[in-house]
């Protein structure tokens, strides 16, 4: 069974800084991208930032320049590096991956996310 868990989340005052993290586990023959989602309470889901196995990332433009995204597919592992938070960022953060349990990836999983963590940024 694959998991993807999130953490890091939790209460930061505007102007602060957080990193999101996010670990993919289970028999998983390669992953092909991971990115990060937000969705805060009443809004439709926004993505933040995307990377992809040529090792392309891809931001919202609400976040470049305060956000910046690492890991290793291999691993399956990615990092979001959150500062200059504004009140506005405030919202439950997703990793989605999109991964291959064969060779042939004849199965492809898309957007398999995990639990969410909740990032608030308030005064």
């Amino acid at each position: 069974q694959v998991q993807v868990v999130e953490s890091g989340g939790g209460l930061v005052q505007p102007g602060g800084s957080l990193t999101l993290s996010c670990v993919v586990s289970g028999d998983i023959f390669s992953i092909n991208a991971m990115a990060w989602y937000r969705q805060a309470p009443g809004k439709e889901r926004e993505l933040v930032a995307a990377t992809t196995g040529g090792g392309t990332t891809v931001f919202a433009d609400s976040v470049k320049g305060r956000f910046t995204a690492s890991g290793d597919l291999v691993k399956g592992t990615a990092y979001l590096a959150m500062n200059s938070l504004k009140r506005e960022d405030t919202a439950v953060y997703y990793c989605n991956v999109d991964y291959c349990l064969d060779s042939g990836c004849s199965a492809p999983i898309y957007d398999h996310r995990g639990q969410g963590t909740q990032v608030t940024v308030s005064s």
